[in-house]
């Protein structure tokens, strides 16, 4: 299976999206924003390859070789936030692809979406993969001076040579946690995400424990861990990764993912292990930029 593609090989089309804002159900934000559908990153594991089938696409094979750019990300964000006013709680950004992927660096669309939610103070987290965010350190320090924010960076593995292979065109876990790194010294609320935990790749204890210790050391104020899961199309994707690169666990991983998601058993397990790592570990954030109140209205009344 072809996995990594040049930047030449990527088609990017230009869009105007009618929203940006999304209603989310049952996760612990109540909205999400995308600034790109389809990702660059063509991580074996995603389970954003299914939105390819929208748009009558692979999720396979064609992954990461279309993205759609929303030019008027902003500018219709800047309406929704006007209409919805208050009930914009906390939004998550990145939740279907990743807002720092490379062509971020030439339309700056999730640089305008930080924008406008800045300017209302609507608390927001940010999932990316990308060393990239680190251009945007001005918009992020300001934005945490009025609202509440957090910046996570998934990294599933420390081991260069497996990170290669399961995440083929990502940043290096180097880089990421220099990005880390980056973000902590300018006191930005910033963490790890072992996601996804692998089942015998990345998943026993001192591989678990090691991305715990590199997250703290580089000045993560959180981490968290997600186990890996197989629904419709990135099945097939990650079934072909084993195919190719580690046969020896096709078995296993058909006897564990019958359904979608891994064993309780198992997931119960990973969490034991990965709690232990991090209670062992001493998370020291560094001083955080406090959002400063609203001013208050009645103070400028006449």
């Amino acid at each position: 299976m072809k996995v990594a593609r040049r930047a030449a090989e990527i088609r990017v089309t230009e869009i105007a999206a009618k929203s940006i804002l999304n209603r989310v159900r049952g996760m612990p934000f109540g909205w999400s924003i995308n600034p790109y559908a389809g990702c660059a990153h063509q991580c074996v594991f995603c389970y954003a390859r299914a939105t390819h089938a929208y748009r009558e696409l692979d999720g396979v094979t064609a992954w990461g070789s279309e993205i759609f750019a929303k030019v008027n990300a902003a500018a219709v964000l800047r309406g929704e936030l006007r209409r919805y006013g208050a009930k914009v709680t906390e939004v998550a950004i990145g939740t279907a692809t990743d807002p720092y992927q490379a062509i971020e660096g030439r339309y700056r669309i999730t640089r305008g979406i930080l924008g406008e939610l800045a300017r209302t103070r609507t608390p927001m987290h940010l999932i990316t993969r990308s060393g990239l965010i680190v251009r945007d350190i001005d918009v992020l320090t300001a934005f945490a001076a009025r609202a509440a924010i957090s910046i996570c960076f998934s990294l599933p593995t420390l081991d260069p040579v497996l990170a290669r292979e399961l995440e083929p065109t990502v940043a290096p876990p180097a880089k990421r946690l220099l990005a880390v790194r980056r973000l902590a010294e300018a006191g930005i609320r910033v963490g790890v995400g072992v996601a996804p935990v692998v089942p015998g790749l990345t998943d026993d204890r001192a591989a678990l424990a090691d991305v715990v210790r590199a997250a703290a050391d580089a000045g993560a104020s959180f981490v968290w861990h997600s186990v890996l899961n197989l629904g419709d199309v990135t099945r097939d994707a990650f079934f072909a990764y084993l195919d190719e690169r580690q046969p020896e666990l096709v078995k296993r991983y058909r006897a564990m993912y019958r359904l979608k998601y891994a064993p309780p058993d198992y997931t119960r397990d990973v969490g034991s292990r990965f709690a232990a790592a991090a209670a062992s570990t001493e998370l020291r954030p560094p001083q955080a930029i406090a959002p400063q109140a609203p001013p208050e209205l009645t103070l400028f009344a006449r």
